[in-house]
């Protein structure tokens, strides 16, 4: 692995020359190549795909792990809307000239060589490429064993494409090793890597954050909330939740919990179930929800059955990544607050109210990446923040928060320009 990085700091280094012109045209050229390969790539994924139906994993992690020709598109796109973007390289943050003549500018830099610990998504290993092109970094990935043989045909493209247009392979590097020895191998790299960032479950980024001696971007981990208030708008409140929870249950920003106040949970509770139910979603709920849901009169259809039991304090501290859903009803904005301050990950959390009072109560106090009022935790992604693609979603406080697009990906120094100044 050593000789690996050190080609990979090398290319680094030739990275910090290069325009936004020709960041962009190997960009353009590895989305194009992706094309090209597509079958390619499909057949590689198609053999991850059954390895992982004969393992028995779970239906997140296989629709975390498949591809197909719409996601391909989506991927690609995804490239095309990054070279749209300003390259931040160069970018003066900041300039003044002291009382000596000392000019001084602070200047967006590269982060140098990005290593990158993720799990079965294989547009994780395309979007990151591309974001750490575009920043003038260069990038080491080491994907899950379960996403190998799409991985490998994806870098294969890329590598292909980059090096068509001048630019040294190195810049897009992924280990072929998948052991677990890799990681910790990778992690405290310490003068070779310059930055780790994990994407996966909970055990992988704790182990990465507690054995790195390399310093750590944490991301992603999302127990996430939705809180309906006492001046809910319960239509708008029954739409978002079911968006949060169903339209793509394995990602981190699906809603793992639902808050109701007391005062409007016998309104909001039997209908949003019956929702959940035609979904397949299974509830897991505190006694007053229980209560709520076994003395209603709602006739659900044919074929159409709610299964629900009763929570526990680890329901509440699960992220479940698919059709499982907690349920607790409170008595007031302060008690959902504390809730989630409890069992929250600090990744995205949503209030649904029409008292504007509240909300503001909530945006503020609420310790999370991101914080919505009237809105769903879907919208928490690189793309739909307008930042192209993602490289991951910080849940930490220093560096980077919440979707980190290409200005998380860099840095900066100070340059100063005099005439012969002394101290």
């Amino acid at each position: 692995m050593r000789d690996e990085l050190l080609r990979a700091r090398a290319a680094s280094r030739l990275a910090l020359t290069l325009t936004s012109e020709q960041k962009n045209m190997a960009l353009h050229a590895m989305g194009e190549e992706l094309i090209r390969s597509s079958e390619e790539i499909l057949l590689a994924n198609q053999l991850d795909v059954q390895r992982a139906q004969d393992a028995k994993e779970p239906s997140s992690r296989l629709d975390r792990l498949a591809l197909d020709k719409q996601r391909m598109q989506t991927i690609v796109d995804g490239l095309h809307d990054i070279i749209s973007l300003a390259d931040p390289i160069g970018e003066v943050l900041s300039a003044w000239t002291r009382p000596n003549g000392l000019y001084i500018e602070q200047v967006r830099v590269p982060l140098g060589v990005v290593g990158v610990i993720y799990e079965s998504r294989p547009n994780v290993t395309v979007d990151t490429a591309a974001l750490t092109l575009k920043t003038g970094n260069a990038v080491v990935l080491r994907g899950g064993k379960e996403a190998f043989e799409t991985n490998t045909a994806l870098i294969h493209a890329l590598r292909k494409a980059i090096t068509e247009v001048g630019l040294p392979a190195d810049l897009v590097m992924i280990l072929q090793n998948t052991n677990r020895s890799s990681i910790d191998e990778l992690i405290r790299a310490r003068g070779l890597i310059d930055v780790i960032i994990p994407r996966g479950g909970a055990g992988l980024i704790t182990h990465v954050v507690e054995h790195a001696t390399v310093p750590v971007i944490e991301t992603g981990v999302g127990n996430c909330h939705v809180y309906v208030d006492v001046q809910a708008n319960i239509d708008m409140a029954i739409d978002i939740i079911i968006n949060a929870k169903t339209q793509r249950p394995s990602v981190c920003n699906a809603i793992e919990t639902v808050l109701i106040h007391e005062a409007i949970a016998k309104q909001v509770l039997p209908r949003v179930s019956y929702q959940l139910a035609r979904l397949g979603v299974q509830l897991r709920v505190d006694e007053a929800s229980d209560m709520i849901l076994e003395n209603n009169d709602l006739v659900y259809e044919e074929g159409v059955f709610l299964v629900k039991q009763l929570a526990t304090d680890m329901d509440y501290a699960t992220e479940f990544l698919g059709l499982t859903l907690a349920v607790k009803i409170v008595p007031s904005l302060e008690n959902a607050i504390d809730h989630i301050m409890r069992y929250g990950t600090g990744h995205s959390e949503s209030i649904i109210t029409e008292d504007i009072e509240a909300a503001e109560i909530f945006l503020q106090t609420v310790d999370a990446a991101a914080v919505y009022h009237n809105a769903s935790t879907r919208f928490t992604d690189g793309y739909e923040f307008g930042f192209g693609a993602e490289i991951g979603i910080s849940t930490q406080k220093l560096h980077a928060r919440g979707p980190m697009g290409l200005r998380e990906l860099t840095g900066y120094k100070y340059m100063v320009r005099g005439n012969g100044q002394i101290r």
